[in-house]
């Protein structure tokens, strides 16, 4: 029976393969996925390289110049370097720079075309690869991203100061190794930054509007890759949210308490799940201007400036998520306890300022930036999409101003 309601949702997960000491599985998870000569693509210096390439029984190639934030020019550069070298599959190993470069190295490799092409609307061409990629082994080192976990890469444009992202389900990596081991060395402002996205991630796509009240496409595929909350993103959303508000704060304070940040790892993973499937929205849509603007800021506990995506999340989100409580205060109570609070935007507030979060003043923004970042924020509509409320410009204008 047609409907001009949706009625269907999907969802998909990466394997995950979870534990102290999982890292060691490496090569027979790659041996598993057919691989005989990969690309693995890392952050210069990691600490772990050695451990995952004496694991490793198939040709290797190391790329080891993926950006702490991607920038469209260096995934051009994996691209091309990965090209070159006819590879038949990617292992990436650390954090989520290094899986979101690894993807799209291997969109790349799979089917040539600039980056550029690939780029969502209106930014850049939005192409869609016709076909699945090489297949992808991720080794995430943080607390954070869940990109291990996603359908996305997220990189910065600097020339045209946007921060955006590629989108489809192809870019999924094949298989995920999440080992607790692989975050003890974690500086603690790292920990937080990471966490922080996990508890937006979590966040976001439990409160996304539900996927019912989309209209139904005309055909399957014009199905948004973020559909809405749905019951089983639901239920990984949730756990996330439980566990950030349980081991976010441990995690933080101790690099040898293995099982908060092993649970916070696990958080990330489960996180990607549900927003992989129910989508994020506000603080997101957000955040890519917040990052791609303004390159002043000295993070603590990481090289160069700039805005880590985690920080660039979070600070809007409690004035975002009082803007969409009237949309569902059930669900948005819920959220809170979860986290173990009562008011989502006082819960997540009093969470940063025990991580230290600064302000979106503190991070160079003042009252004549709004005009830029709404219009930045505009931008992704993908993501405002899913709001469970609808957001307009003077909307966006008074999220950003009660932030600074």
């Amino acid at each position: 029976m047609t409907t001009s309601v949706e009625s269907v949702f999907t969802l998909e997960a990466t394997p995950i393969k979870f534990g102290p000491g999982a890292v060691d599985d490496a090569g027979w998870e790659l041996q598993r996925l057919g691989v005989t000569r990969a690309l693995l693509v890392t952050d210069p210096g990691i600490p772990h390289l050695d451990r995952v390439l004496a694991s490793l029984e198939c040709d290797v190639v190391v790329f080891d110049r993926a950006r702490v934030e991607p920038s469209l020019d260096s995934l051009q550069e994996a691209a091309d370097f990965a090209v070159g070298e006819e590879v038949d599959g990617f292992v990436s190993l650390g954090g989520g720079s290094a899986v979101d470069t690894a993807k799209v190295a291997n969109l790349i490799a799979s089917h040539p075309a600039p980056v550029m092409d690939y780029v969502n609307a209106p930014i850049g061409g939005g192409k869609a690869p016709p076909s699945p990629l090489l297949p992808h082994l991720a080794i995430p080192t943080t607390c954070g991203t869940g990109s291990e976990a996603t359908t996305v890469a997220v990189l910065d444009i600097p020339e045209r100061r946007v921060k955006t992202g590629i989108s489809h389900r192809y870019l999924r990596p094949s298989q995920a190794i999440v080992d607790p081991d692989l975050a003890r060395t974690l500086p603690a402002e790292v920990v937080a930054a990471t966490g922080l996205d996990v508890v937006c991630h979590a966040a976001e796509s439990y409160l996304a509007r539900p996927y019912t009240s989309r209209e139904r496409p005309a055909s399957p595929g014009e199905r948004p890759p973020y559909q809405g909350s749905n019951p089983v993103a639901d239920v990984w959303s949730a756990k996330a949210l439980e566990y950030g508000g349980r081991y976010l704060r441990r995690a933080v304070a101790d690099g040898d308490d293995v099982e908060a940040r092993g649970a916070m790892m696990l958080a990330a993973s489960m996180a990607g799940v549900g927003f992989g499937s129910a989508g994020v929205h506000i603080p997101h849509a957000c955040a890519y201007p917040i990052a791609g603007l303004k390159h002043e800021y000295e993070p603590p506990g990481y090289p160069g400036r700039f805005i880590p995506h985690g920080i660039s999340v979070i600070v809007t989100a409690p004035a975002a998520f009082a803007f969409t409580h009237e949309a569902a205060p059930e669900r948005h109570d819920h959220a809170a306890s979860l986290l173990n609070g009562t008011s989502l935007p006082e819960t997540l507030s009093a969470l940063m300022s025990d991580l230290g979060v600064p302000s979106l003043g503190e991070l160079g923004y003042g009252e004549d930036d709004i005009p830029a970042l709404v219009e930045g924020a505009l931008a992704q509509r993908r993501l405002l999409a899913v709001a469970p409320r609808e957001v307009t410009a003077d909307d966006l204008a008074a999220i950003l101003r009660a932030s600074v």
